[in-house]
């Protein structure tokens, strides 16, 4: 998960503001329309949703017709914490100083620096507090609001989000020393790690690496980061990242576990159903095909 510093908050271009205001002209329709036209308007076809194959594909027929009780509960950042920690054990676990909806009652005071504070029920949403002049800035934003008011059950038809309660956590900040944190993803099929992509910050960009769980390279890339053709290090905790996802995805058709690790640590950044809302673009495309297989193999 990507955060930003209090203040530098961006205007998105304007092509993309012109595409989210024609998603919601059509919000009116219902669910299977909907999420075919806008796979169509960013994938750059229709999916099929009757016979799916497609990794992106399925990922659409979780949200119109997978109903697993459980969801809800893994898509929740508080709620998450107690099936994280008897599933693969508390020291997996963040530790959360504050939940609530109104940042006003927040005792400061009382809230250990470093922290990232942001919404139980959203992804790319938040702010990393180090400073009190970082607390001050978050306060004259006061995004509680906005924060509240997302729904990915209305923008992307994202069942587990629809009966959630939306909050707002402050947490600990996970950190590695001088050493910017990577964001590892592992797509993890009922408890068997396909892939993992790497989130690495260097040189004031994002790159992105894709890794078999045997730490070989993987040619393939989702388009959304930047490229570099050197290695990334490989984690000095790898089987403990791997044996976190197995057990925190085990039973579950799909999941994808983002993982913070350092030499010392592997917590968990949040478990997510519908990566990028099952509209994900795959380079080379095959790769799409080749998830969707790898659903249907570890799920018989």
């Amino acid at each position: 998960m990507d955060f930003i510093t209090p203040g530098a908050v961006r205007k998105p271009p304007l092509w993309k503001r012109a595409r989210h205001l024609f998603w919601r002209l059509i919000s009116v329709l219902p669910d299977r329309p909907y999420l075919a036209i806008k796979y169509a308007t960013i994938v750059g076809r229709f999916p099929d949703l009757k016979h799916a194959r497609r990794f992106t594909e399925k990922l659409q027929v979780r949200k119109i017709e997978d109903r697993n009780p459980l969801y809800p509960t893994l898509v929740d950042k508080v709620d998450v914490k107690p099936y994280v920690a008897e599933r693969a054990g508390q020291e997996h676990v963040v530790p959360t100083y504050w939940v609530g909806t109104n940042l006003e009652e927040v005792e400061w005071d009382s809230i250990p620096l470093p922290v990232v504070v942001k919404p139980t029920h959203a992804s790319a949403h938040g702010f990393f507090l180090r400073t009190s002049s970082d607390i001050e800035k978050l306060m004259a934003l006061r995004p509680e609001e906005d924060w509240l008011a997302l729904r990915h059950d209305r923008v992307n038809r994202e069942w587990a989000y629809k009966n959630l309660t939306p909050r707002i956590i402050i947490e600990k900040m996970l950190e590695d020393g001088d050493r910017p944190l990577t964001d590892y993803r592992l797509f993890a099929f009922n408890g068997e790690v396909v892939h993992i992509e790497l989130r690495l910050r260097k040189d004031e960009g994002i790159y992105e690496y894709t890794y078999s769980p045997d730490w070989k390279r993987l040619p393939v890339r989702t388009g959304d980061y930047l490229y570099s053709t050197e290695e990334a290090p490989k984690p000095s905790r790898l089987e403990e990242m791997l044996e976190v996802a197995r057990k925190l995805s085990s039973g579950i058709s799909f999941m994808r576990v983002d993982l913070y690790a350092s030499d010392d640590w592997v917590c968990l950044g949040e478990m997510t159903l519908y990566p990028a809302g099952g509209f994900e673009t795959y380079q080379p495309e095959d790769y799409d095909l080749f998830l969707g297989s790898e659903w249907e193999r570890c799920n018989k």
